[in-house]
């Protein structure tokens, strides 16, 4: 079995403190393989925010991967904004936008989404290149590897709010993460925790993809949700996600929601169907 812990949306610049101090405990205390990192680790991208952010970066209890999102833009420079809109993310946190990482077993594949072809990268856009490196990087590995691909901006809209705007291009996208075998999607910027299959909104889709969002792990920028953060547990046929909720002093479990795969679909299980079963199973293989 592998445990990704998947944290977003940090916002250093409007953090809480002890927030911060709580959820490194807490990734520590869950032993996560893999740390994934979906975007906006600062608020409005100044060398002091990237700072915190690659000194919280420096000090977390395992491997992690990042990619940036728009709030790691300049928002006032526009001639930065329009020239060289990541420096200062390259610079402090990542020269590599669009990281990749096989673990054997386990293969993640981050992508840069935070452009466009306007000012405004709050939605942001998945290019060519990326739609080819997805396929370079993952088509090729066999079924026996579980295939994550994390970007900020989200392939699946709010349960609630089905007309919310996804990320530019997820069309074409998603037929190149069809074409690879991806299994799992994990995106942040909404500031919303929930999970879904993309073939619930998008019609043209014809494999079974996993989604995972994560709210805001430290901001104190929150939209009806506390602070949270994802701990998935992978073991193929079977995934476990785990919300973690901030409580007031440490974070606490919050829902868990178990998927099962049945052939090419993933389907979601109950907690009257077996949650506590799955578990016994899935602390058997640890």
């Amino acid at each position: 079995m592998r445990r990704i812990a998947h944290i977003s949306d940090l916002h250093f610049g409007r953090i809480d403190p002890a927030v911060v101090a709580a959820l490194r405990d807490d990734l520590a205390a869950q032993a996560p393989d893999l740390i994934v990192v979906s975007g906006d680790l600062t608020q409005r991208a100044r060398p002091s925010q990237f700072r915190a952010a690659r000194a919280f970066l420096a000090d977390l209890p395992a491997p992690h991967m990042v990619v940036p999102g728009n709030h790691d833009l300049p928002a006032f420079n526009l001639l930065a904004r329009l020239v060289d809109p990541l420096r200062n993310y390259r610079r402090y946190i990542a020269e590599d936008l669009d990281p990749f990482l096989n673990l054997g077993n386990l293969a993640v594949l981050g992508l840069n989404t935070s452009r466009s072809l306007i000012l405004d990268f709050a939605e942001g856009r998945v290019n060519q290149r990326q739609m080819d490196r997805i396929l370079g990087c993952l088509r090729e590995l066999g079924p026996e590897v579980f295939k994550v691909v994390f970007t900020h901006h989200p392939f699946l809209p709010p349960p609630d709010h089905p007309g919310r705007r996804l990320v530019g291009r997820a069309t074409r996208a998603l037929r190149a993460l069809e074409a690879a075998g991806v299994d799992l999607l994990l995106a942040g910027h909404l500031h919303r925790a929930y999970s879904g299959d993309v073939m619930s909104h998008h019609a043209h889709v014809e494999r079974s993809i996993l989604v995972a969002q994560a709210s805001t792990a430290t901001s104190t920028r929150l939209r009806n949700e506390p602070n949270a953060w994802n701990l998935i547990e992978i073991a193929p046929p079977s995934l476990v996600l785990r919300l973690r909720t901030w409580e007031g002093e440490r974070f606490m479990p919050g829902l868990v929601t178990a998927w099962e795969k049945h052939g090419p679909r993933w389907e979601k299980r109950g907690e009257d169907t077996g949650l506590a079963e799955l578990d016994r199973r899935l602390a058997a293989r640890r």
